[in-house]
C-alpha cells in the first residue's frame, strides 16, 4: 500500500511538472520551429517518461505531429511490471498512431524499419527528399531517451529539448544534433533544458571547458538582449550613413557607391541580428528587453518595424541599381544578400500615411498655413516607406492638389490616388511606345504583367513574336526623327529591340518624343 501511494505521488508530481514542460514547448513552438519549417528532438530521462510525454503532448498539442523512439529491448533503470506494461502498451500505441498518420505498416517486429523511416523523415532523405513541400508528411517532434542523440545529423532539426541531465561527452554529442546551419532561417541551433537547470548549466560549462581545452570556441550565440544591442549598433551606423549624405527618413539611397557599400554592410549585419533575435522571441511590438544577469535593467530598441521595412525597400533598390550597373559593366565593389531582397515589404502600414493625408486635407480646408506646413511635412516624411517611383508620383499628386488641378474624393485614400497616378503614367508610356513603334498594345501589356528576366525573355519565342508586331515604317520614321539622319532597316530593328527590352525590364519608361530632339 505504501509503495503504491509513493508511486502515485511521484506520478502526480511528474504530471504537474511535465505539463509545464509541454506548455513551454507549445508556447514557443512556432517561433523556434520557424513556423513549422524545422523539426525538434525531445530527450527524456526514461522510457516511461517518454511514453507519458508522448501521451501528454498528443492530448495538449493535437496539431503537433509527434512520435517517440526508444530501444524496445532495454528497460533502463525501471524494470517493474507496471513499467514493462507501460512500455509495451506505449510502443503499440505510438506505432499505430504513426501508421495511421503516415500510411505505414510498422509493428514490434519491424521496429528497426520504423526507426529508419523516422530518421529519413526528419532528415528529408529518400523517400522524403521533398517533404518540406508536403507538411502533412512531416514529423514535428521526436521524443527519445538515448537514441538519435549521437550519430544522427539533419539540417532540418534546429531545436533540442532536454528533460534529462547530461554530462561531458553526452552533452557535446547531444548539442551537436542541432549544429548544421541552414540559410538565414537557421543561424544557430537552440537547446532548452528543463531538469535541474542550474546543474545542467554547470555541466555544460564543464563539458565545454574539457573539450575545448579551456579555450573560447564560439559555441554559444548572443542572448536576446545582446542581439537587440546589435540591432541598435547597426541601426546607428546606418542612420549615420544617411545623415552624412543629407538624406532624412531614409527616403532614398546615398548617391556615392562608398556610402552604398557601408549601408549594405551594416544592413546585412542588422538583418542577421534580427533573424537571430526573432528565433529567441523578439517582436517589434516589444521595445524593452530585460538583461539576463540583471532583470531589473533593460535595453531599449532604438528603431521600429516601419523604419526597418523602409530600409528593406532601399536595400531592394540597391539590388536593382546593381543589376543596372552589371548591364553597363560598371564595377560594384560589394556583395548583396539575395534573401534580404525577397523580404515582403507589404506590411508597411499605409494607415499612417492615409491619416497624415487626411490631416493635410483638413488643414488645406481650414486655410491654416502653419498647420498646412506641419501636416505636409509629416505626410512627406511618410513617403520614405514608398519606392522611389512611388515617391515621384506622390510628389506629383501633392503638386496637383496645391495647384487645384484635382478635386479630392473623400472616399479615396492616399494609396488609391497613388495607384491611379501610377496606372495612368504606365498607360501613357505604353501608348507612346505603341504610337511610335506601331507595336501590338495587348502583347506589350501582357509582357509588362509577366515576371520577366534576361534568361526567360524570349521563352517560347514570345519576345520575337512581340518584335514581329513592330511597324517597320513607323519605327524607322521615329528613330530617324530622333537622330536627324537616315537609318538602315537592320539598325532600326536593333534599336526597336533595345528600346523594347529596356522598356520591359524597367517596368515602363518615359519615351523620348521626336520633336524634343533637335534635327540634324
Amino acid at each position: 500500500m505504501g509503495h503504491s501511494l509513493t508511486h502515485a505521488v511521484k506520478y502526480i508530481k511528474f504530471t504537474i511538472y511535465s505539463l509545464g514542460v509541454v506548455k513551454d514547448i507549445a508556447d514557443n513552438w512556432l517561433t523556434l520551429s520557424q513556423n513549422n519549417k524545422f523539426h525538434a528532438i525531445f530527450a527524456t530521462h526514461s522510457i516511461p517518461e517518454a511514453i507519458r510525454y508522448y501521451r501528454l503532448i498528443k492530448a495538449q498539442c493535437p496539431d503537433l505531429k509527434v512520435t517517440a523512439l526508444f530501444d524496445p529491448n532495454v528497460d533502463y533503470d525501471d524494470d517493474s511490471a507496471d513499467s514493462v506494461a507501460l512500455k509495451t502498451d506505449g510502443l503499440v500505441e505510438l506505432l499505430e498512431d504513426y501508421n495511421l498518420a503516415y500510411e505505414q505498416n510498422f509493428d514490434l517486429g519491424t521496429h528497426g524499419k520504423f526507426k529508419k523511416d523516422i530518421a529519413a523523415r526528419l532528415a528529408h532523405k529518400r523517400p522524403y527528399t521533398r517533404i518540406e513541400t508536403e507538411p502533412s508528411k512531416q514529423l514535428d517532434l521526436l521524443i527519445v531517451v538515448d537514441q538519435m542523440l549521437t550519430g544522427f545529423d539533419s539540417k532540418w532539426v534546429n531545436t533540442l529539448y532536454l528533460d534529462k541531465v547530461l554530462t561531458y561527452e553526452n552533452i557535446i554529442q547531444a548539442f551537436s544534433r542541432t549544429n548544421r546551419l541552414f540559410g538565414p532561417d537557421k543561424p544557430f541551433g537552440t537547446i532548452r533544458y528543463y531538469r535541474k537547470p542550474h546543474t545542467m548549466k554547470r555541466n555544460v560549462a564543464d563539458a565545454v571547458k574539457l573539450y575545448s581545452g579551456d579555450r573560447p570556441i564560439g559555441l554559444f550565440v548572443d542572448r536576446l538582449p545582446d542581439n537587440v544591442q546589435r540591432l541598435n549598433t547597426s541601426f546607428a551606423e546606418i542612420n549615420a550613413v544617411f545623415k552624412s549624405a543629407g538624406i532624412e527618413d531614409f527616403k532614398k539611397l546615398p548617391s556615392k557607391q562608398a556610402e552604398e557599400a557601408v549601408f549594405a554592410k551594416h544592413f546585412q549585419e542588422f538583418n542577421a541580428a534580427l533573424e537571430a533575435a526573432k528565433i529567441q522571441g523578439f517582436t517589434w511590438e516589444q521595445t524593452e528587453y530585460p538583461l539576463e544577469d540583471d532583470p531589473t535593467s533593460t535595453i531599449t530598441l532604438n528603431t521600429n518595424e516601419q523604419e526597418y521595412l523602409t530600409l528593406v525597400l532601399r536595400y531592394k533598390e540597391l539590388s536593382n541599381r546593381r543589376s543596372e550597373s552589371e548591364s553597363t559593366n560598371e564595377d560594384i565593389a560589394f556583395d548583396l544578400a539575395t534573401h534580404i531582397t525577397e523580404i515582403d515589404t507589404g506590411k508597411i502600414d499605409t494607415d499612417y500615411m492615409n491619416s497624415n493625408f487626411e490631416k493635410y486635407l483638413k488643414a488645406l480646408q481650414m486655410g491654416d498655413q502653419n498647420a498646412l506646413d506641419e501636416t505636409l511635412s509629416e505626410l512627406q516624411r511618410s513617403f520614405a516607406t514608398l519606392t522611389q517611383e512611388e515617391q515621384k508620383f506622390a510628389e506629383i499628386f501633392i503638386r496637383d492638389i496645391q495647384r487645384g488641378d484635382i478635386e479630392i474624393n473623400p472616399q479615396q485614400s492616399f494609396r488609391d490616388y497613388l495607384t491611379s497616378y501610377q496606372a495612368k503614367a504606365k498607360n501613357k508610356e505604353i501608348e507612346a511606345v505603341v504610337e511610335y513603334l506601331g507595336i501590338d498594345a495587348n502583347k506589350l501589356t501582357d509582357f509588362m504583367n509577366t515576371k520577366i528576366s534576361e534568361a526567360n525573355l524570349n521563352a517560347y519565342g514570345r519576345f520575337d513574336e512581340l518584335k514581329e508586331t513592330v511597324d517597320k515604317q513607323k519605327a524607322k520614321t521615329y528613330f530617324e526623327l530622333l537622330e536627324g539622319q537616315a537609318i538602315p532597316p537592320f539598325k532600326v530593328n536593333i534599336k526597336a529591340a533595345d528600346l523594347l527590352r529596356n522598356f520591359i525590364f524597367s517596368g515602363g519608361i518615359e519615351i523620348e518624343e521626336p520633336e524634343k530632339k533637335p534635327k540634324g
